[in-house]
């Protein structure tokens, strides 16, 4: 039987909705009840979405502060209730072409040994269908990962 890392790094992505909250949630539970030292990290990333003719009206500065604003207002309910817990976390923005890739890209080169993930609770077909991207991160990383309907 393999051993668990110590500490076990695990990566929540959270935007904001109830969905990655109930995550969070989970991963409370799950470090609460840890047999080994868990270090916890929220990730939000944030959708490359500048266009050439945005430059022209923006400073690189000023769409990066934009980014983070954005992607800092999305963590402060779950560090909130990371907080009230009394479980510190690291907590991360990253701006990426496509979010699952981001989370993905993220869990890889930090070396993270578990992401849990909320989903939206589709059936299968839906998901499918929809291409969710809890999907989308199951297919891209080799970690184990915890969906959180």
């Amino acid at each position: 039987m393999a051993t668990l890392p110590n500490p076990l790094k695990v990566l929540v992505p959270v935007d904001g909705s109830d969905n990655s909250l109930r995550a969070v949630e989970h991963a409370i539970g799950f470090v609460q009840n840890s047999r080994v030292e868990v270090e916890l990290h929220l990730l939000n990333v944030r959708r490359n979405i500048t266009y050439g003719e945005v430059r022209k009206f923006a400073s690189a500065e000023a769409i990066s502060a934009f980014y983070q604003d954005e992607g800092n207002a999305a963590l402060a309910g779950a560090i909130a209730r990371l907080e009230q817990a009394g479980i510190p976390c690291g907590h991360h923005v990253r701006v990426a072409g496509h979010v699952a890739e981001g989370i993905a890209d993220f869990a890889r080169d930090n070396g993270f040994h578990q992401i849990i993930i909320g989903t939206r609770g589709l059936g299968t077909i839906s998901g499918l269908l929809l291409g969710s991207k809890a999907t989308k991160v199951i297919y891209l990383t080799t970690v184990p990962i915890t969906l959180v309907k």
